[in-house]
């Protein structure tokens, strides 16, 4: 049985998830932890299109949710790779030791 959620309690939550990502990210000097915190900030991008897909009643949200999970899994991948390799130079995944190389 499937319980409905309106769309504005949707779009609330998708809100706070956003902020509490976007907090993260300012916040946060560990890549990975960044990282995650995107991941977040889109989904809830994503559940913000399902929301109001289902409040206009189209497959719209739903579809956009599919490319942004295609999009996250791009991101996970190009950023692993990268946190890979300045892990390999730097023996470190703190963005503070990529900020020392501009200087």
């Amino acid at each position: 049985m499937m319980t409905h959620i309106p769309p504005n309690e949707g779009l609330l939550l998708a809100a706070i998830l956003f902020l509490l990502g976007l907090i993260g990210v300012m916040t946060r000097r560990n890549i990975i932890y960044i990282l995650m915190c995107i991941e977040i900030m889109l989904n809830a991008c994503g559940l913000a299109f399902v929301s109001a897909g289902a409040k206009w009643m189209q497959a719209d949200g739903q579809v956009m949710f599919i490319f942004i999970l295609a999009m996250a899994a791009a991101e996970v991948s190009v950023g692993l790779a990268l946190i890979l390799q300045m892990h390999n130079q730097h023996k470190s995944v703190d963005v503070n030791v990529l900020n020392q190389l501009k200087d």
